[in-house]
């Protein structure tokens, strides 16, 4: 069952008989119809995931590597290799079904919702859940869930530019040729109820192959990068493959185990590690997000996160309360101001057409306060015995609206409210009247009160005009509101400041009413107010230019607001961009992280948008850029942990041979799925679960194009890998100078290189801070993983039965313990290094 609607629909007041249908009527129609899905999402993709698992290299190297063990005679190697395959599917399959999992989660909750009569109640529930014959009820800014037939409509038509092409509305009732609503079209204006004729596949939509509310993701910088990166380590690995092959040919003349030595090239190369943490990361990232109450429509919008330049914010709801509160009213007859917020505040009759101009039953503060108040002041109340004869809905640029009433004595009334300019365009007051007002408003901006125009007109019509710009109004005032700032905004700006990001005010108030808003909750305002019209003036070139010095932007509207976003990206800046009207949906698709919000959004805003805010609450983003942050930090040091193991190891296999040693097959497949299976859990879910660095809300956004492979991010890891490659080589050429057994050093060196890798997961926690402060950090997994490879590492040392296995031999605690020596020394170098930066930072800071 939905969630239960407790407002009541206002346009249909009159008509709330709707019974809709049954519980039992529901699931009859689900039985005999199906869902309303255009996919098959009961389709498990388990054996997709499996298949994917199949093809991997690692996979393809294991399972020949295991038949060539067999081929030699030497089954027990071969079912170890077998058992192998099985770990490494088993945790790719973990972690593949644990992002799936996130993802399908956070699907499920960004679906969009509907309203529907249900046991005569109207109740909100995901548009998947609707079914035939349901009676739905549709209203501006919604997407259309499901084909229905018009059962009653109010001024309403709908954008089907997605079946049609036609960019224009249509307007539609019951008395239309063909009054029919299509699932996926967009309401425009009014609202109605309909009666459910087609769902999922068989929806005008479905039947084209469409899919509503389907994001069609592209692959992100990073993938890009990673998706190269593995490819050309594939290729890398191939050509060692068959170098290693065919030199271990020509010396030994034995074509299987030569075979097998290449193999082991080939998977010391693969970093199938990097994709799988990638994937792991960005889906478990989107997972935390909802537990910060933000819906992540894609877990790829995690990755820009912590890159955001620059966010764009509304006023209304988003810096301030959403409460508007009516404060004062204007009478422009009269000259009079009233101050509601004075012990007795009198009854005005710009209060009385401002409440006509209104809904009966309001959802919007402003208007539920011109109720509050028209309810305390009206000598008669006059609501109940009132009707609605037309309804012009909110249009124009700026934008107003006009109802038409007739009260219970059979006066007409035409009451008209909204932006001042777009009333008094429709008057016939001369420019100094018209200056005289805007004298006032300017007096109530300062103030920083919203305010809107009111007015009426003539009641004496044959007909009413088809649009409301046909009428002419007589001004009759201004009604002042004040929202007041939230609580913590001032906080939330701060954290965005400190973090490197700017932030910029895109409204619809009027400039000074911005200015004294931003003035209270303490933004950073730089250069002039811009308002929509000269956004629109200026050249591309210019707007550009302008965009960097100026953080106000007043008197806005849709395409003003979409032109700043271009803008702010043709800068090079990553825009972070809230909203929550239809009109705000082109510039969320257009940013680069759009943040809709989940209480009083618009469904086609969220549908636009790449995050949403489940509670409206602003505080969240500056924790949701730290997430953002925290995740390409663990990602950064995964990927260079990865790389910095992968080097000893490809080394150490191919050195011996290209150096002509006595002992040329230091590592066997068998030591190296060994690493293998304890490097993957150690990227992808220990340093996942690593905490955000002291110092990283305090440093500015990386920028975008960053790369994790380029030479500056790599060549650390490269230092680290070969430091880990000479200590492990050094003391096994030792050995074997001192007349060791091949068992002997092969345990020494295969020792050694475990413990470089504890070390160096120890190590690569922080690039900055040091291993004595990052050993505190709070990792619960830390000490499991590294706890498990010690007991492993024990027992291929000293259980005889896995000693075999591995070609090991009995050391003397003396070894164990020059290994331990040699691995400190080849990695915690790097805590010199880790000092020195901090001394040079702490340097750069005192000057």
């Amino acid at each position: 069952m939905g969630k239960k609607v407790t407002w009541v629909f206002n346009r249909f007041s009159k008509n709330m008989d709707y019974q809709g249908l049954s519980d039992q009527e529901v699931a009859e129609s689900k039985l005999a119809f199906g869902a309303n899905e255009t996919e098959n999402r009961t389709k498990s993709t388990i054996w997709l995931a499996l298949l994917n698992v199949i093809l991997e290299p690692l996979f393809i190297i294991l399972v020949f590597a295991a038949i060539i063990y067999f081929l030699l005679g030497e089954s027990t190697e071969g079912i170890i290799m077998l058992v192998a395959l099985g770990l490494v599917s088993g945790i790719s399959l973990f972690q593949e079904n644990k992002s799936r999992s996130a993802v399908n989660a956070l699907k499920l909750l960004s679906s969009p919702q509907a309203k529907v009569f249900r046991n005569g109640e109207v109740v909100s529930l995901p548009t998947e859940e609707i079914v035939m014959n349901d009676l739905i009820l549709v209203e501006d800014g919604n997407l259309i869930p499901a084909d229905g037939k018009i059962v009653e409509a109010h001024d309403f038509s709908v954008n089907e530019s997605i079946l049609t092409g036609e960019s224009l509305a249509v307007f539609k009732d019951t008395t239309s040729e063909r009054p029919l609503i299509y699932q996926g079209t967009m309401v425009d204006t009014g609202s109605c109820v309909a009666e459910v004729c087609a769902i999922g596949g068989n929806t005008a939509l479905g039947k084209v192959g469409a899919s509503i509310g389907k994001v069609v993701q592209t692959k992100t910088p990073l993938q890009i990068q990673i998706k190269r990166f593995v490819r050309s380590m594939v290729i890398v690995g191939a050509i060692a493959f068959l170098m290693v092959w065919v030199i271990n040919y020509l010396i030994s003349r034995d074509l299987l185990n030569a075979l097998l030595q290449g193999l082991t090239l080939a998977m010391s190369v693969l970093p199938e590690e990097i994709p799988v943490a990638f994937s792991t990361f960005m889906a478990l990232g989107a997972y935390h997000l909802y537990k910060k109450k933000i819906i992540s429509r894609s877990p790829y919008t995690v990755e820009t996160l912590g890159a955001a330049t620059v966010i764009c914010t509304d006023k209304t709801g988003t810096l301030t309360e959403n409460k508007m509160e009516l404060r004062a009213i204007f009478e422009h007859r009269t000259g009079r101001t009233v101050d509601l917020t004075k012990s007795s505040p009198v009854f005005s009759p710009v209060l009385e057409y401002g409440l006509w101009a209104s809904e009966i039953l309001p959802f919007d503060p402003m208007e539920k306060s011109i109720h509050h108040f028209y309810a305390m002041l009206a000598a008669v109340d006059e609501r109940a015995g009132a009707k609605m004869i037309h309804e012009y809905p909110l249009a124009g640029t700026p934008p107003i609206m006009t109802h038409v009433f007739k009260k219970q004595n059979g006066q007409t009334v035409i009451a008209v409210k909204g932006s001042v300019e777009g009333v008094l365009n429709q008057t016939k007051l001369n420019s100094e009247e018209k200056a005289l007002l805007f004298k006032k408003v300017n007096e109530f901006s300062s103030q920083g009160y919203r305010i809107l125009g009111v007015g009426k007109a003539s009641a004496v019509h044959e007909k009413l005009p088809e649009s409301q710009s046909e009428l002419t109004y007589e001004f009759l005032g201004l009604l002042a509101f004040y929202d007041p700032p939230k609580a913590n905004i001032s906080t939330v700006l701060n954290a965005f400041y400190e973090a490197g990001i700017d932030v910029k005010v895109i409204t619809g108030d009027y400039a000074k009413t911005a200015v004294a808003i931003a003035n209270q909750v303490g933004l950073k305002t730089k250069g002039h107010v811009v308002t929509g019209d000269s956004v629109m003036a200026l050249s591309q070139e210019e707007l550009v230019r302008e965009v960097k010095d100026v953080s106000i932007f007043a008197r806005m509207f849709p395409e003003a607001k979409l032109r700043v976003v271009e803008a702010l990206k043709a800068n090079g800046e990553i825009v972070a961009m809230t909203g929550d009207g239809v009109n705000d949906a082109p510039a969320l698709k257009s940013a680069h992280i759009g943040i809709a919000m989940g209480q009083r959004g618009s469904e086609v805003a969220k549908m636009a948008a790449d995050l949403v805010l489940m509670d409206d609450d602003l505080s969240h983003m500056p924790e949701a850029i730290a997430l953002g942050r925290r995740i390409y930090e663990n990602l950064k040091k995964a990927i260079r942990y990865i790389i910095s193991i992968h080097i000893p190891i490809i080394l150490i296999v191919l050195l011996p041979l290209v150096l002509g040693w006595d002992l040329i097959n230091l590592f066997s497949p068998i030591h190296v799925i060994f690493l293998e299976l304890i490097m993957g859990p150690t990227c992808s879910i220990v340093f996942e679960n690593e905490p955000l660095e002291a110092n990283s809300m305090q440093q500015p956004p990386r920028k975008m194009s960053d790369s994790f492979f380029s030479f500056k991010e790599l060549s650390l890891s490269v230092v680290q890998g070969i430091a880990i490659t000479v200590v492990c080589l050094s003391l096994g050429y030792v050995l074997m100078q001192q007349g060791e057994s091949d068992e002997t050093v092969r345990t020494v060196v295969f020792t050694t290189l475990v413990f470089c890798n504890l070390f160096l997961t120890l190590a690569n926690r922080s690039f900055y801070y040091s291993v004595l402060q990052t050993i505190r950090y709070p990792n619960k997994l830390m000490p499991l993983i590294l706890g498990a490879s010690l007991v492993v590492l024990v027992i291929a040392l000293l259980v005889a039965p896995v000693r075999a296995v591995f070609e090991f031999e009995t050391i003397p605690f003396e070894l164990i313990v020059y290994a331990l020596l040699a691995a400190f020394a080849g990695v915690f170098w790097l805590e010199i290094l880790k000092y020195w930066r901090r001394r040079t930072s702490q340097d750069t800071t005192a000057h």
